[in-house]
């Protein structure tokens, strides 16, 4: 597949989307790029299983650059929780690796989209609920959180997101504040994205006749237009986020949300 110009176009609207999103509500952006990806592929011929895997990992590729620029812009304003970041990166960075290098290679393309569908319509339900925590919770101990870091990182292998749709939710339910808890995911992002990544790159040698451009299961092209124009945006989205009435913002985004996911169910089941 070449970049033509509306392909570049479409990407390009993505990315700076995607970017935005991912500074924002701290998402990694990759519950907006994996359907997208998934349907432009499709429509150059890309088949469906191939075609969700290969959006899976390249929205995973893409989130290395948009959580570098996402949370400088956090961390200027004294938002990430480093405490934090170094005791769920170990486990994160392990699960990850199970996800992408075992699980992933095995599963067909059909499933995941089911699971993308799944977790898609669980963050998005989360995000409706908003529901408090008691007064009294607090963040768990070293294990446990090795053991939460480790879910985030495998699940966020299966479904191309950056993890902020399970950590910002156990972050908040433990109590850190919604902009921490925010700006902290953003900066978990980099070493889910990064674990993932060798792991759809080895996972992916094995793929016989891959599209053009593609490196494992990472689609280059997209991943080089949609990381440019999504840097870009990233900073916005996190200045906005603490000025913006984020609560708000989530249930809208909810709502696009349960519509993503129900077109990976119909890819799913259709296939």
């Amino acid at each position: 597949m070449l970049l033509d110009p509306t392909l570049i176009l479409e990407l390009a609207l993505l990315g700076l989307s995607t970017g935005f999103l991912a500074g924002l509500l701290g998402i990694g952006g990759g519950m907006l790029m994996v359907p997208f990806i998934t349907f432009i592929m499709g429509t150059r011929g890309v088949g469906t299983d191939l075609a969700v895997k290969m959006a899976i990992a390249t929205s995973m590729a893409t989130i290395m650059f948009t959580s570098i620029s996402s949370v400088r812009a956090h961390h200027q304003r004294g938002a990430v929780r480093w405490d934090i970041v170094r005791r769920l990166a170990p486990g994160i960075v392990l699960g990850s690796m199970i996800g992408s290098l075992g699980v992933f290679a095995v599963l067909k393309g059909s499933s995941l989209s089911l699971l993308f569908a799944a977790f898609v319509a669980f963050s998005a339900t989360q995000m409706f609920l908003d529901k408090k925590p008691a007064p009294s919770r607090q963040m768990p101990g070293p294990a446990g959180q090795w053991t939460a870091g480790g879910v985030i990182g495998f699940m966020s292998g299966l479904v191309g997101a950056g993890g902020g749709f399970i950590s910002v939710p156990f972050m908040t339910w433990c109590n850190i504040s919604i902009h921490n808890a925010v700006a902290t995911s953003a900066a978990l992002g980099f070493p889910i994205a990064v674990a993932n990544v060798v792991g759809y790159v080895i996972s992916g040698t094995s793929v016989a006749n891959p599209p053009a451009g593609s490196l494992g299961y990472i689609w280059l092209p997209a991943l080089g237009v949609i990381a440019l124009c999504s840097v870009l945006t990233a900073p916005l989205g996190a200045k906005a986020a603490h000025t913006l009435p984020v609560k708000k913002l989530k249930r809208v985004f909810a709502s696009v949300l349960y519509l993503l996911g129900a077109y990976m169910l119909w890819r799913g089941l259709s296939s």
